[in-house]
């Protein structure tokens, strides 16, 4: 299965991405192995978190496009990566002491989010008050109230998906038929009117016949779909 793809589970009609045992996607999927399993999460292994925020935007519109319901897992809808930093006397999960102090894969999903501010616990508590896991400094530029604005943010790309899906008809207990755009190209149709695209391949690619744009993952470029990018199209 593709990067895009890899972790996005469709069961009793909600689809998913990530959860509260399971690695932050933008991390998953800047890994050279996207895949997760229970005693092989991939703890500390290099992560290209440019490369997982692309695949992790195109993941959402992927799983907000596909029919029955979309769960969003607190934090995916900012953008947050998984916190591996953690120091070890910090850790709470039961799992990081059964393992022998190698699985340390869920205290890095459950950090506490950031709100607003340039500085831990970025409106979470109120000082002197300190969340029960550390939050990464960097994440100043991730808070919801930093992307409150920001057209561009993950934040905002979660926004207009969620609300495009309301209005939209097509899309929720509508019909899916899956559609031939080359071998690069995850596409389908639900309903005459709304086509999903997404790249998984190494080149640009044209876009399938459309009318309008609707929404895209990321930037687009002379009318192709950029690699690790997904569009949503009004036919």
């Amino acid at each position: 299965m593709s990067a895009i793809g890899e972790g996005i589970q469709e069961q009793i009609g909600v689809c998913v991405t990530g959860e509260m045992d399971v690695p932050r996607h933008v991390t998953r999927y800047g890994r050279q192995d996207t895949s997760f399993g229970f005693g092989s999460a991939q703890f500390r292994t290099p992560v290209d978190l440019d490369l997982g925020t692309r695949r992790a935007r195109a993941a959402a519109l992927l799983c907000q496009a596909l029919p029955g319901g979309a769960y969003v897992y607190q934090g995916e809808e900012l953008g947050l990566w998984e916190v591996e930093d953690i120091p070890d006397d910090l850790r709470q999960d039961p799992m990081w002491r059964r393992s022998g102090h190698k699985d340390g894969t869920r205290d890095g999903c459950r950090v506490p989010l950031p709100w607003s501010g340039t500085e831990p616990p970025f409106g979470f508590s109120v000082p002197p008050a300190v969340p029960w896991l550390p939050q990464p400094k960097d994440w100043e530029r991730y808070t919801a109230a930093a992307q409150q604005d920001d057209r561009a943010s993950f934040l905002s790309l979660y926004r207009v998906a969620l609300r495009l899906r309301r209005e939209l008809t097509a899309l929720g207990a509508g019909p899916l038929e899956w559609a031939e755009h080359g071998p690069s190209v995850l596409a389908f149709t639900r309903g005459e009117e709304f086509t999903f695209a997404a790249n998984l391949g190494n080149a640009p690619v044209p876009l399938p016949p459309h009318r309008e744009i609707l929404l895209a993952s990321g930037p687009l470029r002379d009318g192709n779909l950029p690699p690790d990018t997904a569009a949503w199209l009004a036919c």
